[in-house]
């Protein structure tokens, strides 16, 4: 696993000198992902992309990497500048005042298209609020998800049979 995280690590320091940047990154490993984390410099902008495609580019190209060169551990979490912290942050923020809204109007909720990492942030934030769940629906780009207000026994006559499902297979 050390391997991995090493090859990692010199891997986008090596990239990112491609660019004029020489800087250390931080490496540690999470939950059989590497987190690499590249730290604020005056390439922050550049590094991250718009809405961040440049950066999940990076997190492709060091886990493909790691993937050819035989590594068992090739999932990869890059960041710069905390910038997927502070995203998910404001992401749950967000997700929070949803779950309010959709508990009070006890309508569904159809989020707007997301990528996995923002979907499972969804999912989570979800999953730790009583009264509502979430699912994934779509393909590809068009994947979305859909907070639910859960019934109450007050709105459905008993009937234990008509359950909703359990939208844990759709989680990201």
């Amino acid at each position: 696993m050390n391997d991995s995280i090493t090859f990692a690590k010199k891997y986008l320091e090596d990239l990112l000198s491609f660019f004029g940047l020489n800087t250390d990154i931080k490496a540690q490993m999470d939950e059989e992902v590497i987190e690499l984390s590249v730290p604020s410099t005056h390439l922050n902008g550049f590094l991250i992309g718009q809405r961040g495609e440049t950066l999940r580019a990076l997190q492709f190209m060091v886990s493909t990497a790691l993937r050819n060169n035989g590594f068992d551990t090739n999932r990869v979490n890059v960041d710069v500048a905390d910038y997927k912290r502070h995203r998910r942050d404001r992401l749950a923020a967000s997700v929070q005042e949803w779950i309010d809204n959709v508990k009070t109007s006890q309508k569904d909720m159809s989020l707007q298209p997301m990528n996995a990492a923002d979907r499972r942030v969804v999912h989570k934030v979800v999953g730790d609020n009583a009264g509502v769940s979430s699912t994934s629906e779509g393909e590809g780009r068009d994947r979305h998800v859909i907070i639910v207000p859960e019934k109450t026994s007050e709105s459905e006559p008993d009937s234990d049979s008509d359950a909703e499902t359990d939208s844990s297979d759709d989680k990201e």
